[in-house]
């Protein structure tokens, strides 16, 4: 057997039923050009960051009404079968216009998708979840880095619009207007 041959027998077609059966084991998977990628645990700090900014962000969408948040359980169809499931992500109520109760999975990438980096992410990774996001209707991305604290804006996959630093504010800009937050709140340390 071929080194192609054994290729093509790995990729597989995930139907929407066969991905929505995994089991409920902790994990959270996407497909990528047909296979299954365990997508772990990333650790206390993911969390509590995208906690934190999934109930500032989540809460300011919820009052103004602008559309639906979702978590990284959440998987999303690009135009090339692929389900992407990023950390945080923002879907407009423009494009949920006629849905009234949500389907398994959304057509598209999220209109705002949000990357907090894990100790395992590369380089490679996330630029093809740049490039696919973006090709799939995707208008804004943030990469935040946790240990670092900073976020990096993009506005197309090619490169970075903005570094934002600590003394910086993030904005939702023209996809979740009049949403500001300082780049420090989100990387606060704990005092209780």
């Amino acid at each position: 057997m071929t080194a192609a041959t054994e290729l093509a027998q790995e990729k597989k077609f995930w139907t929407d039923e066969e991905f929505m059966a995994l089991p409920d084991d902790g994990h959270r998977y996407e497909i990528i050009n047909g296979e299954l990628i365990d997508m772990g645990n990333s650790g206390a700090l993911h969390g509590y960051v995208c906690s934190t900014l999934m109930i500032l962000l989540g809460g300011y969408v919820r009052i103004q009404k602008l559309g639906a948040m979702f978590d990284s359980s959440t998987a999303f169809k690009m135009k090339n079968g692929n389900k992407r499931s990023p950390d945080i992500s923002f879907f407009a109520k423009e494009r949920l216009q006629g849905i009234t109760e949500l389907p398994s999975f959304l057509e598209g990438a999220p209109d705002l998708a949000i990357e907090v980096l894990s100790p395992g992410n590369t380089v490679e990774e996330i630029h093809d979840k740049l490039v696919e996001y973006f090709e799939n209707g995707t208008r804004l991305v943030w990469i935040i880095h946790p240990t670092e604290h900073y976020i990096l804006v993009y506005r197309s996959a090619q490169e970075p619009d903005r570094l934002l630093k600590s003394a910086d504010s993030l904005d939702g800009e023209d996809v979740i207007p009049g949403f500001t937050l300082p780049v420090a709140d989100l990387f606060q340390q704990l005092s209780f």
